[in-house]
């Protein structure tokens, strides 16, 4: 039987874990976090029919319907907007994804700590916390031993690194792949929906998920989390990017009070409600995270250790395919580990095919991240001027909408080949 160790114990690496469990592969998942409830980050995440489609074939049939008890309330569409909060174009969800009578294949609106809480159901006995891994050895035959800070070490058959951005694990395995500044910083910011802070936000600002287009080298994004059951804990999450010398150095060191001032001093000539909305946001849920990007580093020789998510290919948020991509690769490594554990595909192989496979889509969804970071913060004139007469003239012609903007979405998330195939759910 195949022993795998996955450092890291975010949305890839313990949708990982639940897939190759779900296949019988023993597996464990080492945590720098001290305990389970460590990580209290409480933002939305749009999951796509991509990541709909690989969460499905990782988890149990219990953990699916949780996943899919838990999720928020879908609709609501994509609004561009502009600063005075006049609709230049609203596109409707059948465009961005069309209904599919599969629920593995729709688009949900979910809450990070939420899914990350199903993702750890059952884990128990495999999530290993307090262990910041170092460094790994290879024995001989090729079988890693990762060390951790405290002193201790674990031998597996196969190493994953699911540990970021700044993986520890990519750093050792591939030190000639970087990731660079991205030239941005995000803002994220929480306004709590409830009944008073409905009452003065604007009526399209309450639902789905808005882009205020600015004409500057800075841009709002909005997205509304509403539970299926309210139970009290709605959001609106908002995300303030800027180009980074709009900024100070450093500008994660910044606390809320301090950056919701630096996002005022942008944004004074917004509409009143936008400014207000700003205001509002509890200090406590405003931080800010410089953006990176991965650079494509060229192909390597498989090995017994390998990683995926932002760890091989970290990407800004724009777009929103990074835990997507996150959860593809799950299930993608899954699957070729399964048939390695089962005799069909030697190891290595196996691991090969992950690889190739990872990196083409993989840096694809870098290279989309970056081009919708860059169109966000488009500041020329003249090419401000035509998007948002396009965006006009989609908005009164449906053909026009579809065109323009239903490629976008269905590109991303459309099966590819192995997925078609099914092959990655357990016979």
């Amino acid at each position: 039987m195949t022993d795998v160790l996955i450092v890291g114990g975010g949305i890839g690496g313990l949708a990982l874990a639940q897939g190759l469990r779900r296949h019988g592969i023993s597996v464990a998942v080492y945590e720098r976090d001290r305990r389970r409830d460590d990580r209290v980050d409480r933002y939305r995440l749009a999951i796509n029919p991509a990541g709909s489609r690989s969460l499905r074939a990782c988890l149990p049939d219990p953990h699916w319907q949780a996943f899919t008890d838990t999720a928020g309330r879908p609709g609501g569409g994509f609004g561009f907007l502009g600063t005075d909060l006049r609709t230049l174009v609203l596109v409707e969800d059948s465009v961005m994804y069309p209904d599919d009578p599969d629920p593995a294949e729709r688009a949900y609106p979910v809450d990070r700590h939420t899914l990350r809480g199903v993702l750890l159901d059952g884990l128990d006995d495999v999530v290993h916390y307090d262990k910041a891994f170092e460094r790994y050895e290879l024995a001989a035959d090729g079988r890693p031993t990762a060390r951790f800070a405290d002193g201790t070490a674990a031998t597996c058959d196969v190493l994953v690194g699911a540990d970021g951005i700044n993986s520890r694990v990519r750093a050792q395995y591939l030190p000639t792949a970087t990731a660079r500044d991205a030239g941005a910083v995000g803002v994220g910011l929480k306004l709590p929906l409830n009944d008073d802070t409905r009452a003065w936000l604007p009526a399209r600002l309450a639902e789905g998920m808005n882009l205020i287009v600015t004409g500057a080298p800075y841009f709002l994004f909005t997205s509304v989390f509403e539970r299926q059951k309210p139970v009290g804990d709605d959001y609106l999450l908002c995300a303030f990017v800027a180009r980074n010398d709009l900024f100070p150095s450093r500008p994660e060191r910044l606390d809320g009070p301090q950056l919701k001032a630096y996002v005022a001093g942008l944004i004074t000539h917004w509409h009143p409600a936008l400014r207000h909305l700003i205001d509002r946001c509890p200090p406590g849920d405003v931080s800010a995270f410089p953006f990176q990007a991965s650079d494509r580093p060229a192909p390597w020789a498989p090995s017994r250790v390998t990683v995926l998510g932002d760890a091989v290919h970290g990407m800004p948020p724009a777009g929103g395919n990074g835990a997507n991509t996150a959860l593809r690769d799950a299930a993608l490594l899954t699957r070729q580990l399964s048939l390695a554990d089962g005799g069909h595909l030697p190891l290595l192989d196996a691991i090969g095919g992950y690889e190739a496979e990872m990196r083409e889509y993989g840096f694809h969804s870098v290279d989309l991240a970056m081009r919708t970071l860059r169109q966000g913060m488009m500041s020329n004139p003249v090419a401000v001027g035509l998007t948002r007469g396009w965006f006009s003239l989609c908005g009164v012609a449906s053909p026009l909408r579809r065109m323009t903007f239903g490629a976008s979405w269905a590109t991303i998330s459309a099966p590819r080949q192995w997925e078609r195939a099914g092959a990655s759910r357990p016979g």
